[in-house]
Parts: structure tokens; sequence; C-alpha cells
């Protein structure tokens, strides 16, 4: 009988190793489902980066003056010109197909 005890005993560390890790690598699972993508970053191509420059120019903006302590204001000017113009376009376009959509059928 002793023996038995001895066995019974020897084998409960085992055990409780063993359920242990598969509780661990469980949890570690569910974590790791759980977790969000990370969102992939748009690379801003040469052609966009010029667009935006021919746009800011068009709005007032001159880049080849420089520093002359008036830059990071007339750069915000003509970055907020540029922004009003595109709500505007998106605001023509939104009442464009409004009222398109609003005009009976013939």
């Amino acid at each position: 009988m002793k023996s038995d005890s001895k066995n019974r005993f020897a084998d409960r560390p085992w055990r409780s190793l063993a359920l242990a890790g598969a509780v661990l690598m469980s949890t570690s699972v569910c974590v790791y489902a759980q977790t969000m993508p990370e969102p992939t970053t748009h690379q801003v191509t040469r052609a966009e980066v010029m667009h935006e420059l021919e746009e800011l120019e068009a709005a007032g903006y001159n880049p080849s003056q420089g520093d002359d302590g008036a830059y990071p204001a007339d750069l915000q000017a003509a970055e907020e010109k540029v922004a009003a113009k595109h709500r505007a376009e998106r605001n023509a376009v939104t009442s464009a197909g409004q009222t398109a959509q609003t005009k009976p059928a013939p």
C-alpha cells in the first residue's frame, strides 16, 4: 500500500505541471486571436506629393521664398484654402447627387 501512495504523490506534480501548461497555452492563443492587426499606412507617392504642391501653389503658397518668417502662416493659409476648395467640391457633388435622387422619373 505504501508504494501506491508514493506513486500517487509523485504523479501529482506532473498533472499540475501539465494542467498549468495547458492553461498557459490556451490563454496565449486567446490573447493572440483578440489582437487587432496594425493598420497599414499609405505610402505617399511622388505624384501625390507633386499634386499637393501644385494645389498649394495655386492657392498662393510660394515655396521658393524660403524661410522668411512668414513660412508657417503662408503654408497654413494655403492649406486652409485647398481644404475649403475640397469641401466645396464634395458639397457640390453631394448636393448634385441628392437633387438627382429627388427628381421624379419621366
